[in-house]
């Protein structure tokens, strides 16, 4: 095989090698979008924080920022306190929701997290999102 046809095989192969890797319905760890994150945190959102690390951050990525292939982002308009109020975010880890915003699917209930514990993670959510203009 000469050297040409050689090089065309390989071009080929990680081209379509590497359809299927953006083609994939895995999680990519890509966040959705850039989130700045605030300098300090109130005493609630810092709990907030670790609550949302072990319990959200797998799907909906660090700091919320969502990630490409897994779930929204929740520093996004669609999440602001006007659409979606602290009450969503209640509902939603204890009875799941279904997808209507984004093209993710549906989100199942989280267990093991309280009322209390959501309203940490809220506050978290809420002080990410007033770091980047989402009132």
């Amino acid at each position: 095989m000469n050297k040409a046809i050689a090089i065309a095989a390989v071009v080929i192969a990680a081209g379509i090698g590497g359809w299927f890797v953006i083609d994939s319905d895995t999680p990519t760890d890509t966040p959705l979008v850039g989130v700045v994150v605030p300098a300090t945190f109130s005493d609630r959102a810092m709990i907030g924080q670790r609550a949302y690390d072990a319990n959200c951050a797998q799907c909906h990525g660090a700091n919320a920022a969502g990630q490409d292939g897994a779930a929204p982002p929740l520093v996004h308009k669609i999440y602001e306190p006007s659409h979606h109020g602290d009450e969503s975010f209640q509902r939603a880890v204890a009875q799941g929701v279904r997808g209507h915003h984004w093209p993710f699917g549906d989100m199942a209930p989280v267990a093991g997290l309280s009322r209390a514990d959501v309203a940490m993670i809220v506050a978290y959510v809420r002080e990410l999102q007033r770091a980047n203009g989402i009132n």
